[in-house]
């Protein structure tokens, strides 16, 4: 198996080796790769994790309410079924 902290070495022996002018180009490319890549996933609409994770917390307590009301019905409409017989 290829040691990863050798690969590493290698790496940064490999940048540490390169032209200016390379490195500057590698630095450029990186830089204009992000921007494009940002303003491509900020163009589709995406919900950020914060966002997400309230969201999340919204429905896990509507839910919760929602059994708690399922069962409250189940009890009135068992009530309301008792009243009926006995009358």
């Amino acid at each position: 198996m290829i040691n990863p902290a050798k690969l590493e070495e290698i790496a940064k022996q490999i940048t540490s080796n390169m032209p200016q002018g390379v490195k500057n180009l590698a630095d450029t490319l990186e830089g204009k790769t992000k921007q494009v890549l940002q303003n491509k996933l900020a163009e589709m609409d995406f919900v950020s994790r914060e966002e997400f994770d309230v969201q999340s917390q919204v429905l896990i307590r509507t839910r919760e309410k929602l059994t708690e009301l399922e069962a409250k019905v189940a009890l009135l409409e068992q009530q309301l079924s008792t009243e009926t017989d006995t009358e």
